[in-house]
């Protein structure tokens, strides 16, 4: 039992940076309209308003290396909150909220506080917001363009060079699959499978065999194998065949890691953006 819940999750989470960067605390009070509306460009933008994309670039080159360990490289969360759905970010106005955040940090939580220039502060704030805006609005963005390809070349890639066929069928797994999903989804369920640094993005898929497996060897010669749960710098969590929990600091273990979609990912830097249109063409004849 000594295996199950080790003491490391609580000691290395207290050392995480930044843990919980905006916590669920609740700001004193949203500003009044006519603030976020001078501020944010108009009473009918939402989520922040659109944001100078200079500012926008320089907050996500901030965020990612100081932020994104803990709250993801997008800011939906990771081992930390979800910012994009964030009560603060959501009445921040150019950073008067976020900047609290930051620079006091929330010790009982595990965040520090952050010395940062106020310039880089709004620039954060920015990449924040452009966040929160296209979630918002998401549904009025349309992407359109995608299906240019050949779909007689994306079927030759398919059985050829590809070599997608050694593991998919149009008969079988593949049976009708323009008729679930549309071309966005399709595009990205093979240029972006599922990453085993990020596992629970397994819990979506439908086939079981997606799952990625681990093999965890303890110092004393001892191996557990299991579904991997959370897999990062410090630690790697699994579920094992008895279903019990188990989680180990990664410099104290071997780890043998069973990725099912490692050929997607070996695939993605070899695809022309040809070779990407001509596969859709051809996956969107498979109704």
């Amino acid at each position: 039992m000594k295996n199950l819940y080790p003491t490391a999750i609580c000691s290395l989470a207290a050392l995480l940076i930044p843990a919980v960067m905006f916590g669920a605390q609740e700001p004193q009070g949203p500003p009044s309209t006519e603030a976020q509306t001078t501020a944010q460009g108009g009473p009918d933008t939402i989520g922040g308003g659109l944001q100078d994309p200079a500012a926008v670039e320089r907050g996500r080159k901030l965020f990612v290396p100081t932020c994104g360990f803990c709250h993801g490289v997008d800011a939906r969360g990771r081992s930390g909150p979800d910012l994009v759905r964030s009560s603060i970010v959501l009445h921040d106005v150019k950073g008067n909220l976020i900047s609290q955040v930051v620079r006091n940090g929330r010790p009982q939580q595990g965040m520090p506080a952050f010395s940062l220039p106020p310039d880089q502060i709004l620039d954060i704030a920015a990449f924040l917001h452009s966040k929160t805006h296209g979630a918002a609005n998401r549904f009025t963005y349309v992407i359109s363009g995608l299906l240019t390809g050949d779909a007689k070349a994306g079927e030759a890639l398919f059985n050829g060079p590809g070599k997608c066929n050694t593991c998919h069928s149009p008969q079988t797994d593949l049976a009708h699959i323009a008729s679930k999903y549309d071309a966005v989804e399709l595009q990205s369920r093979f240029l972006s499978p599922p990453s085993p640094d990020y596992p629970e993005s397994f819990a979506g898929t439908t086939k079981p065999h997606a799952a990625v497996e681990v093999k965890v060897k303890l110092a004393s010669g001892e191996s557990i194998s299991g579904t991997l749960i959370d897999l990062d710098a410090f630690d790697v969590a699994l579920i094992d065949s008895n279903g019990w929990y188990r989680s180990y600091p990664r410099a104290q273990v071997q780890l043998e890691i069973r990725d099912p979609l490692q050929a997607h990912r070996d695939m993605v830097p070899h695809y022309t953006d040809k070779d990407m249109h001509n596969m859709l063409a051809y996956l969107e004849t498979l109704k």
